[in-house]
């Protein structure tokens, strides 16, 4: 972890280096905002803790010039003040702070924000890993647009109305909740390995055509496990690795590739399996035209049993206003070229 502290009061400045060296953190100083400003932009950190009251540019603005120019590595900014009123405070979150720091500040403190910090980060580095790699396979099929964000938004909704079903609660933590909006990206990741004439197809494929296509799904778990060996602290790529290969299962057994039946089926790749139908049917791809939200939901409704967990469908029925509003949001955030 790279920590960049930014204070001008010796005493203050040596202090911050002597606590975080016992942390184990690689240390960059700057004694004013200018330097600040160059060492963020050469070096990197992870971390930036700077003070609010300095000569040249002061910390404030110096949040805000490092959250214009920031790009895909994100940093956490912390601000030491000597107070913590409200004024202060609210002028450092509206420049782009994450956290603050009051002296004089102690050990122990010092210690939880670090903690914090590198939480978030690495929280932020596994979404980059996510949508980098559900990317690979949007490239190649580019008429899914927003498909992968909807389908996150989608599972988190059903997610927590599921939590609501005695049946399903115990397995609905708040981890699986963020873990599936996140690994639910990935359910699609095996399409790299098709070919472009089967995957960009504009009809109906023949069945040598449609047994290909079906290997994106052991093909795209087989990649994702690869991935999980290699990097065993990002724990949401096991869950990413099941939805990969069974979200298209189905109820009754006759699903592929394994042809699991009921509750054998993983739960989110059940849950993963309505949200990803549900965004295939209202979007326009280029063998079908878009179905409206009802037509969606009937066929979803009808495939309760077979197709679909009865109770995901249950959870889609009581949350599909939901639905409708994530999708509205995105297609209008879309057209407005954001």
């Amino acid at each position: 972890m790279k920590v960049l502290v930014v204070e001008d009061n010796r005493l203050n400045r040596l202090m911050l280096v002597s606590f975080l060296n016992d942390f184990g953190a690689e240390i960059l100083v700057a004694e004013d905002g200018i330097q600040a400003l160059f060492l963020w932009e050469t070096e990197l950190p992870d971390i930036v803790i700077t003070d609010l009251s300095m000569p040249g540019i002061n910390g404030i603005e110096l949040v805000s010039r490092i959250r214009e120019r920031e790009q895909v590595k994100y940093t956490y900014i912390v601000v030491l003040t000597v107070n913590d009123d409200n004024a202060t405070l609210e002028k450092s979150y509206e420049a782009g702070a994450d956290d603050f720091l009051v002296k004089p500040f102690n050990r122990s403190e010092l210690k939880h924000l670090i903690a914090a910090a590198e939480r978030i980060i690495s929280m932020f580095s596994q979404q980059l890993v996510i949508y980098a790699l559900a990317q690979l396979s949007e490239m190649r099929d580019v008429e899914t647009g927003q498909h992968i964000e909807r389908i996150g938004i989608f599972c988190r909704v059903l997610s927590k109305a599921l939590k609501k079903d005695p049946h399903y609660s115990y397995q609905i933590t708040g981890q699986f909740i963020e873990d599936i909006a996140l690994s639910s990206a990935l359910h699609d990741i095996g399409k790299v390995g098709i070919e472009d004439r089967i995957l960009l197809k504009p009809g109906a494929l023949d069945d040598e055509e449609r047994n290909q296509m079906k290997r994106h799904t052991t093909f795209g778990s087989q990649v994702i496990e690869s991935i999980g060996t290699k990097y065993p602290q990002i724990k949401f790529l096991k869950m990413a690795a099941v939805i990969a290969r069974w979200h298209h299962e189905r109820y009754d057994g006759t699903g592929y590739p394994d042809g699991l039946k009921g509750e054998d089926i993983p739960l989110s790749a059940r849950i993963v399996a309505v949200a990803d139908v549900y965004d295939a049917l209202v979007t326009e791809r280029v063998y079908k035209p878009n179905f409206s939200h009802q037509k969606a939901f009937d066929i979803i409704v009808a495939g309760s049993g077979t197709q679909f967990d009865p109770g995901v469908v249950d959870a889609f029925v009581r949350s599909q206003s939901d639905f409708v509003g994530a999708y509205n949001a995105m297609k209008n955030q879309k057209s407005d070229g954001n």
